[in-house]
């Protein structure tokens, strides 16, 4: 198990943040489980405002549908960590905050919560660029509560990177 360390999210970020600029596109962030960790990372770096536009963690059931636009029979249906749920949060991040490009996350980073269909470290991410597709990516991370949501934010920050480049 690879735990990111505050460098390499950095690193990632900074990557990211290049990117974003080449592109002449801002990110938004959707977050869960991650707490604003996503967010965080972004703004830590100088000058986050000409590629980040906003970020919104969104943990409860009415957070998700009063700030994203995540159906309420969706999060009945399939729960709040589910693709369905997470590409919901994703096109809502862009239809509600704006920007060229989001992130959604959502998932089980312990160390309670889990359960036999949906274990601790069980991670939704969504991607989505604005005109094109969404995707989502299901992930089992490893750890303790700190390591799954490390591991989130580096994943999230590499399917960014990947969105750019689609």
């Amino acid at each position: 198990m690879n735990i990111p360390s505050e460098a390499d999210l950095q690193q990632r970020a900074r990557a990211v943040a290049h990117d974003l600029m080449a592109a002449n596109l801002m990110l938004v962030s959707a977050e869960s489980c991650s707490g604003g960790w996503i967010a965080k990372i972004m703004t830590d770096l100088p000058g986050s405002s000409a590629w980040f536009e906003c970020g919104v963690v969104a943990y409860s059931y009415e957070a998700k549908e009063a700030l994203l636009g995540v159906n309420p029979r969706t999060l009945e249906a399939t729960g709040a960590v589910s693709e369905e749920t997470v590409l919901e949060m994703v096109a809502g991040a862009l239809a509600h905050l704006g920007a060229g490009v989001a992130v959604a996350v959502t998932g089980i980073a312990g160390p309670s919560g889990g359960t036999e269909d949906k274990p601790v470290g069980t991670v939704w991410i969504g991607w989505k660029r604005r005109g094109g597709y969404a995707r989502a990516e299901l992930f089992h991370f490893e750890g303790d509560r700190d390591a799954v949501r490390r591991q989130t934010v580096a994943a999230a920050l590499d399917g960014v990177r990947q969105t750019l480049t689609a």
